[in-house]
């Protein structure tokens, strides 16, 4: 098991590093014109019951030809040390910027969505909410509950919350008690393997151990079911697909690299909203990206 043990000291690196890779920027996948149907809204719509199981998946080019929804990645929400590198400061967002963010997003009329929105949006058009987006948050972070929660609460926003079950209770680290309380006000807890290992690597037994596993621990944390992921550093290849698939995923997170043309659902663009962006740097980002 010497290979699946993840230790503090690696942890650290990995989440000071972040999810996305070197190789990969924040590119615009332009496959996309159509409109996005909206409905009228003053309030938040932070996620509607979908019974996603009952929807019939559509073709990718259906999907591919609906305008892209924004999506956003966050991981540390907290004060940059002196500790941090310059690298790092992109994945660690600062709790007065990252209220900032947010308050942009409110006052620039975005409404959240939530995993299962998205899915029926992707197969069948259903209508969003206006300006819709989606927040998400990776690694179990402990400040993602403390701070992130809160302020989205105070904007009546809803967020996704990619798990990594290997540091659920360790110092710096939301505990199962953190996690199912997101899940119990309507946020989605969703899966990030066990130890953040790079999907691209698995082989033999890594399915059970970073993919059934961690579903187990999840579903029985929050008495949900756990059916869309995140690629770990965004990394993903073909042969990952036919895997979540019949492990019961719906869909599944990259960063910001362009979509699948045989299955985008299993592709979903995201981008990672800087530490060292203000929200006018965000707001655009967010424009220019999807």
């Amino acid at each position: 098991m010497k290979h699946y043990i993840l230790s503090i000291t690696a942890a650290a690196l990995i989440f000071s590093a972040g999810c996305q890779s070197k190789s990969q920027t924040n590119t615009t996948d332009t496959t996309t014109d159509s409109t996005v149907t909206t409905t009228a809204s003053t309030t938040q719509h932070p996620g509607k019951p979908v019974d996603i199981n009952k929807i019939k998946v559509a073709d990718a080019k259906t999907i591919l030809a609906r305008k892209q929804i924004p999506v956003l990645c966050y991981h540390q929400i907290r004060d940059w040390k002196a500790s941090d590198s310059k690298t790092a400061k992109d994945y660690i967002v600062p709790i007065d910027v990252f209220k900032a963010q947010m308050k942009m997003l409110a006052d620039s009329g975005y409404h959240t969505i939530l995993a299962d929105q998205l899915y029926d949006y992707l197969n069948n058009g259903t209508a969003l909410p206006s300006k819709p987006i989606v927040l998400t948050f990776d690694d179990t972070d402990v400040d993602q509950y403390t701070v992130a929660e809160p302020t989205l609460t105070k904007y009546g926003f809803k967020g996704i919350y990619f798990v990594m079950t290997v540091s659920i209770g360790r110092p710096r680290y939301m505990s199962k008690e953190q996690i199912k309380s997101l899940s119990d006000k309507g946020n989605d807890i969703e899966s990030h393997t066990w130890d953040h290992h790079n999907v691209k690597k698995y082989q033999g037994k890594d399915w059970e151990i970073q993919i059934d596993k961690p579903t187990k621990t999840l579903e029985a944390i929050t008495g949900k079911n756990i059916q869309h992921f995140a690629y770990p550093f965004g990394l993903w290849n073909p042969e990952a697909i036919p895997e979540l698939k019949k492990r019961g995923f719906k869909s599944a997170f990259i960063l910001s690299t362009k979509r699948d043309e045989n299955d985008p659902l299993f592709t979903i663009r995201r981008i990672i909203a800087s530490g060292y962006w203000t929200p006018k740097t965000l707001s655009n980002s967010i424009k220019n990206s999807f």
